[in-house]
């Protein structure tokens, strides 16, 4: 009889050792995931463009002869391509931008998103009709920037982070004035354009499945004040992490 209950704990130590490995096991996989995320996602970021640069807004009731209101805006486009590794065909849904956060360091100017703008020759322009909080791209046969359309295997979308009326700038002088030059000439410094962003990027696929990463971004260059026009291209997103959040 001794030896029947001798037996039974040891089975059940033995069942409760496996359960705990099996348990371990599992959030070993678990932590990997929250710390690696999907290790084969069917689409990738290839590159982020940021397209920076400086704008003068003509003030009408302005006396002297040139009046601008100065806006810094930042232009960010997003590359996304066919991850050639995915054996399998996958078609996009459609992919959002939101749960935007700007983190300015200082409060000068006022911080907008804009998405792009239809029939007009700019791709955006600063006005109350076109501010927006979520951006969404419908998958479609042709990416199409304007219409807020990207081909269902790959293309590019975009969205404008502004920095209206950071300062202005008042002149007599008859000689055109170069915009690039505004926030020079306004004395602005690095410390009240400089803007820490970032937004929660989600791909759903037709099946359903859905992909979300969050994006953080530096913005602008240091060099805007005295360029006026800079490019940047980021190809490192080894910080961007992609999780499955349906399906």
């Amino acid at each position: 009889m001794y030896r029947n209950v001798s037996k039974k704990i040891f089975h059940i130590i033995t069942v409760i050792v496996i359960i705990f490995i099996l348990l371990c096991i599992a959030g070993v996989f678990v932590l990997k995931y929250q710390v690696e995320g999907e290790a084969n996602m069917p689409f990738d970021i290839k590159k982020i463009s940021l397209i920076q640069s400086v704008e003068g807004i003509e003030v009408e009731e302005e006396q002297k002869r040139w009046g601008f209101n100065v806006n810094q805006n930042n232009d960010i486009y997003i590359y996304i391509e066919k991850n050639e590794h995915y054996s399998k065909t996958e078609i996009i849904e459609n992919i959002k931008i939101e749960n935007i956060k700007i983190n300015k360091t200082n409060n000068t100017g006022e911080a907008k998103i804009y998405k792009p703008v239809k029939d007009q020759k700019k791709m955006f322009i600063n006005t109350v009709e076109n501010e927006t909080q979520q951006i969404i791209y419908e998958g479609g046969l042709q990416s199409n920037i304007k219409e807020q359309i990207i081909s269902n295997q790959g293309g590019k979308i975009a969205f404008r982070y502004a920095i209206n009326n950071i300062s202005k700038f008042n002149s007599e002088d008859n000689q055109e004035i170069n915009h690039s030059e505004l926030l020079k000439l306004t004395n602005v410094k690095q410390e009240d354009i400089q803007t820490k962003i970032s937004f929660d990027m989600t791909i759903e696929l037709k099946g359903g499945r859905k992909y979300q990463a969050t994006i953080d971004l530096d913005i602008p260059s240091e060099s805007i004040i005295e360029e006026g026009v800079k490019g940047i291209e980021i190809t490192d997103f080894n910080n961007v992490i992609f999780k499955r959040i349906e399906n």
